[in-house]
């Protein structure tokens, strides 16, 4: 019988730290990762998509997720070489946005 070791199977590339909701670090500094989108289980904007966002506040590794249609579009702009990088994420008006 072969061992699990034997398969050369490598683990994902996770996201790692806490979940935290997006409200506990707006109009703070924080740096972006790295995130994923994905089909959403529970469709509310009109992507239909879910946000995976990796950052880091004050040292630690958290996880936000979100179905910010203006976020998923901001980061859909940033060339992968420029992560990580330092914003902010702030409400405007019904929204949510990097500054």
């Amino acid at each position: 019988m072969k061992r699990f070791s034997e398969f050369d199977i490598k683990a994902g590339d996770s996201f790692t730290g806490d979940k935290i909701k997006i409200d506990k670090i707006l109009n703070r500094e924080i740096t972006v990762h790295k995130y994923k989108m994905e089909d959403s289980k529970y469709p509310k904007n009109k992507s239909g998509k879910c946000l995976y966002l990796q950052i880091e506040l004050s040292g630690s590794m958290l996880i936000i997720f979100s179905g910010s249609d203006f976020l998923m579009n901001q980061l859909k702009q940033i060339e992968a070489e420029s992560f990580p990088f330092i914003a902010t994420i702030i409400k405007s008006n019904d929204h949510f946005e990097f500054t």
